[in-house]
């Protein structure tokens, strides 16, 4: 699936579901919160979870989980993008340009 294809999908689905709707500052700390969830997925994936109330589940589960958690924060920057009228694929070129520009003389 191309980027595009996927940033009009986000926006539809989202709308259809009146999640488009949000304050933009509900929307952040869905992000924020999304955002937080990568971080213990990463962390179960490193260096495991050690809950006594949680059920062991395989390395491919736990990274799994963390593919759902990424998808989650992209959703939620491409709302955003979408909110503002930016293209996600501007971002991406506006992104590898800075990096580029930055270090340049590397």
């Amino acid at each position: 699936m191309e980027i595009e294809e996927f940033q009009k999908w986000i926006k539809e689905y989202y709308h259809n579901r009146g999640w488009s709707d949000l304050n933009i500052f509900i929307r952040i700390g869905f992000l924020s919160e999304e955002t937080g969830e990568v971080a213990r997925a990463i962390r179960a994936l490193e260096i495991g979870r050690d809950r006594p109330d949680e059920n062991e589940v395989s390395y491919e589960d736990r990274k799994n989980e963390l593919t759902e958690e990424l998808g989650d924060v992209l959703g939620n920057l491409i709302i955003i993008a979408n909110k503002y009228e930016i293209n996600f694929k501007d971002i991406l070129y506006a992104h590898k340009e800075k990096l580029s520009k930055r270090y340049a003389e590397e």
